[in-house]
């Protein structure tokens, strides 16, 4: 089983090569939209490139005579637009308005070969030579950064380099990858793809709460909704002083809001991974999250932020304790009726936080009610992949989801009491 990991760190770079990280990342951006524009097409999506050794072979030697990379970094700037496009290919098959992608963003990608690693630094390409950058630590240990990367356990990753303009500084994003004991002799298993039987929690994300499993355990986001107003209205009093020490001030309160953000979501992520070991699950499964600004126009910006970053810590702390994080299409999984005997589908089955299906009369909590259709989607569409699957030794494995009070499978319901 793969277990990856992220490690930020705060870069102390000199004064005088701070210029040589912004020129390079102007470069690699160049190079990362010159390769999306050689991958894309708008007339087909079949004629989009999505072979990352297409793309090298024609755009290499030119990106390479444009800048003054180094050749692994250029390689991974045509990787990134390479993905990109592979991800906007996926969406277009689906249906869904898509666009060629275009970067913006500061940042760079960087491998093992343009990172080396010290204990307490690190030596990082650019446009004009290497650069060593001490690391500025916290001093609570141990630190993702001891825990990680110092560790015999994980190997380095392809890792971000990112510089956040309002503080005028610099994070490396360490990516580190390990394999347990069991798997270690083939690096090449992920969470096991052979679910002769899985249990299957479903997790919905909306604007009345943070996030609903299957199981009927809430996260309505209170705290969260609550702190937010309180920081908008602390940033709003200091923006209206107009001072430096103001300035200076907001931008502390900024990376304050910032860490205790994310500390938040660490905490519903890791209760959600709870959930669904204490449920004997191995299966964790959201909504697609792409068109969601899309689908919730009425939700806040730290909302939509929120439900991102909350997947992906998700998506990294599962696979730790065996289940693997999936996602199924949103469509009308707030208007369905997740009773198995109903199903019926109205967009008037749903009134604000209450769902009553108009069909069969029932009535529950429509989040919870959106959190078990979730989960349905994903069972259903497993069980007929096993069904057909030359591979998977039963021909009708069950898949089920787990629900407050109960199981549900693409086939049946068994109450057991209080859904």
């Amino acid at each position: 089983m793969e277990v990856r990991r992220t490690a930020p760190v705060k870069l102390d770079i000199p004064d005088q090569r701070r210029e040589d990280f912004h020129e390079s990342a102007q470069q690699f951006l160049h190079c990362a939209n010159r390769a999306a524009a050689f991958c894309w097409d708008d007339t087909d999506y079949k004629a989009c490139v999505t072979a990352n050794s297409t793309a090298r072979d024609a755009l290499y030697d030119e990106l390479r005579a444009e800048t003054d990379l180094t050749a692994n970094l250029v390689q991974e700037a045509i990787r990134r637009a390479v993905q990109a496009v592979t991800g906007c290919v996926e969406r277009w098959k689906q249906g869904k308005r898509v666009s060629q992608p275009e970067f913006t963003s500061w940042s760079m990608v960087y491998d093992k070969r343009s990172a080396t690693f010290y204990r307490n630094k690190v030596s990082l390409s650019t446009v004009n030579g290497r650069v060593e950058c001490d690391f500025e630590l916290p001093s609570d240990s141990p630190t993702p950064y001891e825990e990680y990367v110092l560790s015999e356990d994980f190997e380095f990753r392809a890792s971000t380099l990112q510089y956040d303009k309002a503080t005028d500084e610099f994070y490396f994003h360490i990516t580190t990858r390990k394999y347990d004991s069991e798997n270690d002799g083939d690096k090449h298993t992920e969470v096991s793809e052979d679910i002769g039987h899985q249990t299957v929690l479903g997790i919905d994300l909306g604007v009345n709460s943070l996030a609903v499993a299957s199981t009927g355990r809430f996260w309505n986001g209170d705290e969260y909704d609550h702190w937010c107003r309180e920081f908008e209205k602390r940033r709003g009093e200091m923006q209206q002083q107009g001072t430096q020490a103001a300035h200076n001030a907001l931008l502390r309160l900024g990376k304050r809001e910032e860490a205790w953000r994310k500390q938040y979501l660490h905490t519903v992520a890791n209760e959600i991974v709870t959930q669904a070991v204490e449920h004997e699950c191995d299966v964790i499964v959201f909504e697609d999250l792409s068109d969601i600004r899309e689908r919730l126009p009425q939700a806040k910006w730290h909302h939509i932020w929120a439900f991102r970053r909350l997947f992906k810590y998700v998506e990294y702390k599962a696979p730790e304790r065996g289940i693997s994080v999936e996602q199924v299409e949103p469509n009308h999984t707030s208007q369905r009726c997740s009773r198995t005997d109903c199903g019926f589908t109205h967009e008037d089955n749903r009134d604000g936080e209450q769902f009553c299906c108009l069909k069969c009369g029932y009535e529950v909590n429509a989040d919870y009610n959106a959190a078990k259709n979730v989960g349905t989607r994903y069972s259903r569409t497993e069980h007929h992949r096993l069904r057909s699957s030359p591979t998977s030794g039963s021909g009708d494995a069950p898949v089920n989801v787990r629900i407050n009070g109960g199981t549900l499978n693409g086939e049946s319901y068994q109450p057991i009491a209080g859904d």
